[in-house]
């Protein structure tokens, strides 16, 4: 039903053809099914978010305990996962993407002792962000969402050993934010990693992300370290160019489960494309 309402009024049609348009030279009518199917999948996730999210908040917290079967739903560790998740535990920067069910991994990490502080942008009105807060990105009664806007806040997160998350695949519109590629085309992102790392240049950076299988029953959480061993590379690209990549590849594997087709991601270089 509620997938019939969206599309019945065109729920970010436009924006999602245009960013098809412009990014993967799609025809009309292949971007309608794209959107469509894109739709079906966000619709599925919000689904999860409202019905099966505490079955997220009740996972192992040892990681030796995993795969876990509840509920005829099976929760693993991706290999090569399980040390990069026991190294967050002592802090550093985790980015992520509003790709599948990002939401749900928040909760997972917390069960598994990282302490995770994520920034998000307040909703509105305001009693809809408490109760996000307070019942979504929450886990035994404490909220792991931040509204920061200092970076010193930030700075001192580090400090703490806390793991800072941040939703890195937005169009940033600041007057600091960085020039950068995704899919091909010139677009302007959040400066807020590179600076952290050039005032603590020894700070981990990692990225995750939530796989599904076996028509949802199977859920794979995916957790890779972008500095530390591999150091050299980012030397000579920014922390934005790596997760771009990494998103790009995300994107190719199954471009339906990326929900930034529904934002103005090209809007800082290219607004012409959305009028």
């Amino acid at each position: 039903m509620v997938f019939e309402l969206l599309c019945t009024f065109h729920w970010k049609q436009r924006i999602v053809q245009a960013n098809r348009t412009y990014a993967c030279n799609e025809s009309t009518d292949k971007s309608e099914s794209f959107y469509k199917q894109t739709l079906k999948n966000l619709v599925r996730h919000v689904g999860d978010i409202i019905f099966n999210f505490e079955s997220f908040k009740k996972v192992p917290q040892a990681t030796a305990s995993y795969p876990y079967r509840k509920d005829g739903i099976t929760y693993e560790l991706a290999e090569g996962s399980k040390s990069t998740l026991q190294r967050m535990q002592n802090g550093g920067i985790f980015l992520t993407a509003h790709y599948g069910n990002y939401e749900a991994i928040g909760p997972w990490l917390c069960r598994l002792g990282i302490p995770l502080k994520a920034s998000y942008i307040p909703l509105r009105p305001r009693w809809l962000n408490r109760l996000v807060e307070q019942k979504i990105r929450a886990v035994d009664g404490k909220s792991y969402a931040i509204n920061a806007q200092n970076p010193r806040t930030f700075l001192r997160l580090l400090d703490e050993g806390k793991l800072f998350c941040l939703l890195m695949d937005q169009d940033s519109r600041i007057a600091s934010a960085m020039d950068a590629t995704f899919l091909g085309k010139d677009v302007q992102v959040n400066p807020l990693p590179d600076f952290l790392l050039k005032h603590r240049p020894h700070t981990p950076v990692y990225i995750c992300w939530m796989e599904e299988s076996d028509d949802t029953r199977r859920k794979t959480l995916h957790a890779v370290e972008v500095t530390g061993t591999t150091k050299e590379t980012t030397e000579t690209k920014s922390v934005a160019e790596i997760f771009n990549r990494w998103l790009e590849e995300r994107i190719a594997e199954n471009p339906t489960l990326w929900y930034g087709w529904t934002h103005r991601r090209f809007y800082s270089k290219n607004p012409e494309i959305y009028d």
